[in-house]
């Protein structure tokens, strides 16, 4: 996979350009006093989103992928929650806000969209190892109390 062919995949477009949008309208006017606080949470969620998308993107079983979309909608919908907040506290103004939760809202469908594509295709699932997993026999242990209790004084 290559930074190539991310590009070409629109809803991680849509996600970095989201980020690259909060950084530059939203961190630089929200208080002094957010900056180790709203200011970073906003930053790690909404630059999550993407970093995701391309990681699940990386993988070539589509379990895998869909797992990290599924990650990534949840970055997203925490990054929502915090412009939410900033409206709210009037951090940022009515029409920012407005116009990032439309953007939000759209690239929420997009990664619907491709999570029930990867779904569809199932791609990677008859590469080798595709369908095995690892687990742990179980293993019966015994829940019995030490006897600690031994008379060693005689």
């Amino acid at each position: 996979m290559s930074v190539q062919g991310l590009k070409k995949l629109q809803v991680w477009v849509r996600a970095k350009d989201f980020a690259v949008r909060i950084y530059k309208q939203v961190l630089p006017i929200l208080p002094p006093e957010e900056k180790w606080s709203l200011n970073q949470q906003i930053r790690r969620s909404s630059v999550s989103v993407s970093a995701n998308i391309a990681e699940g993107y990386g993988r070539f079983y589509y379990q895998d992928n869909v797992r990290f979309c599924y990650n990534a909608r949840g970055s997203l919908e925490e990054t929502l929650s915090h412009l939410v907040f900033s409206f709210e506290v009037d951090f940022i103004p009515a029409e920012l806000y407005q116009e990032l939760e439309t953007e939000g809202e759209e690239i929420e469908k997009m990664l619907n969209g491709y999570i029930a594509f990867l779904k569809r295709s199932k791609q990677g699932a008859n590469e080798p190892g595709a369908n095995h997993a690892v687990r742990e026999d179980a293993t019966t242990y015994d829940a019995e109390p030490l006897d600690n209790t031994e008379d060693t004084t005689q």
